[in-house]
This record gives C-alpha cells, structure tokens and sequence, in this order.
C-alpha cells in the first residue's frame, strides 16, 4: 500500500476512534489519495445498511464528510498549517440505491489549496461549496448513485503546527 494512503488510513482511523465514533463506527478506508482526489471506501454490512437493504442515510453523509473533509485535512498537514475545520451545509441528491460497497470521490484538490492559501493569506474563515460522487463500482460501474455538495469552512489558525482540527 501507498504510504500516504497508509498515513491517511493511520489518521482516520485515530480521528474516528478519538473524535467522532460514528466514522470508526463505519469503517471507511482511503482506496486512493493525492493533491488533487481522496477516494475512499465505506462497505456495505450489517452495520450500514438500512431496512431497504441498500446503504444507509447517514452512512452515505459520513462517507461525503470524510472523503472532502480528510482532503482538506492531509492538504493542510502537508503544508504544516493548522486548520479549523466544518461543514456549514450540505445537499444530497440520490439517483438510485446503493446495494454494494459504496465509493466516494472527491476531486477539489485544486480549490481546497486556494481556500487554505486564502485563509492563510487574509487571516479570515473561507466558505466554498465541494463535491463528493458516490458510486456503487460492483453494481454500477462509474455510474453515480448519489452526489453531495456540502459548504466546506476552513480557517488556517496557524501556519507553524502540523496538526489539524475538524469539527464537523
């Protein structure tokens, strides 16, 4: 495995047991990670399935949180700035029903680098909505089964430390 993909599991991992429990709880895994995409996977079981059989609600919330919300976090580590982090909103839109190990994509690499340069140089909170795609690739290929869009809010606190805070 990638090392960076191994340091990024090493950090969810802590961050879901030590933060928010309920990230732990599903179990994602970063399948892919570079400067400009994060995807991970979070595995269809007992523990994320909804009545319907098909992915959970709130799984799939986890799973668009995590995969935009730990882009953000690895690229402020990798600059050395620490960052208050959260989501202020967020938009789903569901095309049909997961039934699989789902995927989620996030490709704003190159808009988190300016949000966290901005914040950096003004000192300020800096707003802007990213985009998560969420696949099914055993059942449906590449074909989207649900798109979030959730309001990422960073603010560089300071660019010496290497730790990065997240309330979401």
């Amino acid at each position: 495995m990638d090392s960076r993909i191994a340091q990024a599991n090493k950090m969810l991992k802590k961050f879901g047991k030590h933060q928010v429990k309920l990230i732990d709880y599903c179990t994602p895994e970063i399948l892919e990670i570079s400067d400009e995409h994060l995807s991970l996977k979070i595995p269809f079981n007992e523990k994320t399935k909804n009545h319907l059989d098909s992915m959970y609600f709130g799984a799939l919330a986890i799973g668009a949180d995590v995969a935009a919300g730990l882009l953000a976090m690895d690229m402020a580590n990798n600059s050395g700035m620490n960052v208050s982090l959260a989501f202020k909103s967020v938009q789903g839109d569901f095309y049909r029903r997961p039934e699989d190990d789902v995927v989620f994509s996030c490709y704003q690499g190159k808009m988190i680098r300016e949000m966290l340069e901005q914040s950096h140089q003004t000192g300020e909170r800096v707003n802007e909505p990213v985009s998560v795609t969420v696949t099914c690739p055993t059942r449906d290929g590449t074909e989207p089964v649900a798109s979030f869009t959730l309001t990422l809010s960073l603010k560089v606190q300071s660019p010496t430390f290497s730790s990065v805070e997240m309330n979401s």
